[in-house]
């Protein structure tokens, strides 16, 4: 089973990965809105211009790197600001994104796999890899002879020293193209590594201890404002629920980035400041009685219209397609926004009996970065805690000692 983790090297996972491109931090939030809409995840990452007479090929962006900004950052600072939206939407997104560059590392091609996951498992999330680059640690598998010879991985690493591994070598050309590997890029690895993982994809989660036991709660009637409390870092979410006599939890919806994704930013924002938890997971009508259906869910037709928070299909083009999201505010009246807002999408849960393979494709199938643990024994779904990213990294990594090759 190690032998996946240490005969392939970071360079086999960037193969068709697009050129990185960075969203300034002096863009205003509606850019941000409508860049998060369009991007492969309820995120951005977020980078400072290059400093005046700053030439790019000498200039790293993992220097310039930010934080990375979600829909869950837009619709929280939207919820809280209030007042007069237009002149909101035009706040410069450093004023909103958390500055955390410790979320994103830069490392050589040639990085071995399990290096690079111990990287992640310390925390950081993005990995920017330079392309065009001749490294020396190409695997076996996708490269070919060189000068009649294979290409071996001559540095070494243990797992005391990986950080030295995400040094880029002196190989690397004057290019300024680089890709960028999220934590679901190596997960869609590993899935198509299924066999060489045997037999961890088919062990139950909770035999691998990848549920994270401690997550973040709020109960279905506390104001929903109260939710960006308690939302923890990894993942940015925290499950709605209902508290049983005994104790326990029921989850009913979450309060995620995910959750976000493609949502309207406004009417979410609005739900967000004046509705419970429950009413802002599961919807409610104009008079706040009637529960709507988590299917009734969509994006509006008229924020699709002034194309921010929709999804990235083809539009018929009208005049009315020319705006932004802050002129919608003005338009608006707050039992408009009141009855645009229909609820979020029902949470993804799974059993805890669920082997990693199934809760690994049912991430990757919805995009998603994290899933709800519930109890097989229980009729009622009693939750028992969620699984991320992290916690599958680790599982996969649990026995594997990194050592030179």
């Amino acid at each position: 089973m190690a032998l996946i983790f240490l005969h392939h090297v970071v360079g086999d996972l960037t193969v068709g990965k697009p050129d990185l491109v960075e969203f300034p931090e002096s863009e205003p939030i509606d850019a941000a809105v409508k860049a998060i809409a369009n991007s492969s995840e309820a995120a951005i990452a977020v980078w400072r211009g290059r400093e005046k007479g700053e030439e790019a090929p000498t200039s790293s962006p993992a220097a310039r790197f930010v934080g990375v900004l979600t829909s869950l950052d837009v619709v929280a600072f939207l919820a809280r600001v209030g007042g007069d939206h237009q002149a909101a939407m035009r706040t410069a997104v450093s004023e909103v994104v958390v500055p955390n560059p410790g979320l994103l590392r830069e490392v050589d091609p040639g990085t071995r796999l399990i290096d690079a996951l111990e990287i992640m498992k310390q925390g950081v999330r993005h990995l920017l890899v330079r392309k065009s680059v001749a490294w020396k640690g190409m695997s076996k598998r996708f490269s070919i002879m060189y000068n009649g010879k294979w290409l071996r991985n001559t540095e070494t690493s243990s797992a005391g020293t990986i950080i030295n591994s995400s040094q880029p070598s002196s190989s690397a050309l004057p290019d300024d193209k680089f890709c960028c590997l999220s934590r679901e890029d190596v997960i869609r690895f590993l899935i198509c590594c299924l066999g060489a993982l045997a037999p961890i994809p088919l062990s139950s989660i909770s035999s691998l201890g990848a549920i994270t036991l401690n997550y973040s709660h709020i109960e279905a009637s506390s104001p929903a404002l109260e939710a960006l409390l308690r939302v923890p870092d990894d993942p940015r979410a925290i499950a709605v629920v209902e508290t049983n006599p005994d104790g326990s939890h029921k989850i009913i919806g979450d309060i995620s980035a995910y959750q976000l994704w493609k949502c309207d930013y406004l009417a979410a924002a609005w739900a967000m400041a004046n509705i419970s938890a429950g009413q802002f997971v599961i919807g409610s009508d104009e008079n706040g009685t009637t529960p709507v259906s988590p299917s009734d869910f969509t994006i509006s037709s008229t924020m699709e219209e002034f194309g921010v928070g929709a999804s990235p299909r083809p539009r018929k083009f009208s005049s009315r397609s020319i705006g932004f999201f802050s002129n919608l505010a003005s338009q608006m009246s707050v039992g408009q926004l009141r009855s645009m807002y229909l609820g979020r999408s029902a949470p993804l849960t799974c059993k805890h009996t669920s082997s990693l393979a199934a809760v690994m494709a049912q991430l990757l199938s919805h995009r998603a970065t994290h899933v709800w643990v519930t109890d097989a024994n229980s009729e009622d779904g009693i939750l028992l805690g969620v699984i991320g990213f992290s916690g599958i990294l680790n599982a996969v990594t649990k026995n594997v000692i990194p050592r030179t090759i």
